[in-house]
């Protein structure tokens, strides 16, 4: 298998994340293709129409994008547990949407000040994304406080969330109001999984 990735991309270290914790990071060979939201990269979209990373060439040719499709593809191949059956699943998957969310309101919030042009940035624009974060973290606070050492697709997500949060906007000081969820962030980073996959570039 092929993954096309983005060393700082936290998608893609929701996917590596989950590859080392289903134990096949090794049969995942990693091509870099940095992609971009205005320059599109042609490696990436000959595969993937939205240009986008991670994108999943697997053994029998058959493409896969968007990371939580394949976060699936991945547990579902190598027989893992990371998408709970029964009334766990939907906590899991809620929680990954939350997660993902916030990477969503985070990635458009750089977007604007590292792309953007100087001339054409709001300000309204990207303090109504990082409102978006500060409500999804207050949520995430009460979801973990009782999630233990939980380890699911929900749980993993949250983790690398958290991570682009300390990698992109360390000025952001989301522990202050939060000190349950940085508590559980502070464990769960200590994972394997997670040491082997902090984000670069």
């Amino acid at each position: 298998m092929q993954l096309y990735y983005s060393a700082a991309s936290p998608f893609v270290r929701k996917v590596l994340v989950v590859a080392h914790e289903l134990g096949c990071a090794d049969k995942i060979e990693l091509i870099s293709a940095a992609a971009h939201p205005v320059n599109t990269n042609s490696v990436i979209a000959a595969l993937n129409p939205l240009g986008q990373v991670p994108t999943l060439a697997t053994d029998t040719g058959r493409v896969i994008c968007d990371s939580r499709v394949i976060c699936e593809y991945l547990n579902t191949q190598f027989h893992g547990t990371l998408l709970p059956i029964g009334s766990e699943r939907w906590t899991a998957l809620v929680m990954q949407s939350h997660a993902d969310g916030l990477l969503d309101a985070a990635l458009l919030a750089r977007y604007e000040r590292v792309v953007r042009p100087v001339e054409l940035q709001w300000d309204d624009w990207e303090a109504g994304q990082m409102a978006k974060i500060v409500r999804t973290l207050d949520v995430l606070e009460l979801e973990l406080e009782f999630a233990g050492e939980r380890l699911d697709i929900g749980t993993i997500a949250v983790g690398c969330a958290l991570g682009y949060l300390d990698f992109r906007f360390a000025d952001f000081n989301w522990r202050d109001e939060h000190a349950g969820l940085a508590a559980w962030f502070e464990r769960f980073s200590q994972r394997a999984s997670m040491q082997q996959t902090v984000p670069k570039g």
